[in-house]
């Protein structure tokens, strides 16, 4: 929210408005501040930001709206589509933040403040991010993003930020890929279970739950009658996690069930 919030500040200062102000910090916030009314395009502007920087992230947006509708071509519209995808962000509306923003981008897809509407979008799919019981369509759309923004603008301020986020996001996906592996591990399914545990190991292998994944790999591989690929993954777990709870447990499961592999433990 920090690197938004300062790209605001600078967006409301292109549009210093503060002999307008008092033009529109007397006005209410009811209904008829959207209702058609033609207006210049600088108090309306002033209006929007003022019931932004009054808290009223929704009407904000509305009146953000209005000016692109009721002044088009003005160079008051082109902010007026960020700082409406802005306050949508805001007010927690993030379809219609995503919506905006990328309305901004199909019409100013080279001007310089494309990198913001690629990181609002991003941003607008990361707080949407449910627990890992529930579908990861969103998740997804949120790395897929994040991506976006970090190999479009790699030396940008946006891309340091994605960088720390997709990695949140890739903890996540994986913690989804264990959820679903154990599930199936509880009800016999081993090789279903192995999918799953191998994904995380291929594909999130720098996540938090690469070494428990190694030790259902042994667990399972003991349990499809594979002695072999047991101490293969607990060699690999004791390689990668030495002093972790899971190789421990790893080295005592195929102690106790697979005496004839030898699973060195590591100093």
């Amino acid at each position: 929210m920090t690197i938004l919030r300062k790209k605001f500040l600078a967006a409301a200062a292109l549009g210093s408005l503060a002999t307008l102000a008092t033009a529109c910090a007397g006005g209410s916030s009811g209904p008829a501040d959207t209702a058609y009314v033609a207006r210049d395009v600088e108090t309306l502007y002033a209006s929007a930001k003022d019931r932004l920087d009054r808290g009223n992230a929704d009407l904000a947006a509305a009146l953000f709206d209005e000016v692109e509708r009721q002044h088009p071509y003005s160079p008051w519209a082109r902010r007026a589509q960020l700082m409406s995808a802005f306050s949508y962000y805001v007010s927690r509306d993030y379809a219609k933040s995503i919506q905006s923003a990328q309305r901004f981008l199909s019409i100013h897809p080279g001007n310089k403040d494309a990198p913001y509407a690629y990181y609002l979008i991003a941003l607008s799919y990361y707080e949407q991010i449910s627990d890992v019981t529930r579908d990861q369509k969103t998740t997804e759309q949120a790395l897929a993003a994040l991506r976006e923004v970090e190999r479009r603008f790699p030396q940008s301020e946006y891309a340091s930020d994605a960088r720390l986020k997709i990695d949140l996001v890739n903890d996540h996906l994986a913690g989804k890929e264990m959820e679903i592996g154990r599930f199936y591990e509880r009800s016999g399914k081993w090789t279903a279970a192995q999918i799953r545990f191998q994904n995380v190991i291929d594909n999130y292998q720098t996540t938090s739950h690469a070494a428990e994944a190694l030790y259902r790999l042994t667990e399972t591989s003991l349990a499809l009658g594979i002695p072999t690929e047991a101490k293969k993954y607990a060699a690999v777990l004791g390689a990668n996690y030495p002093g972790s709870e899971w190789y421990d447990k790893a080295f005592d499961l195929v102690q106790d069930h697979a005496p004839d592999a030898q699973v060195a433990m590591a100093d």
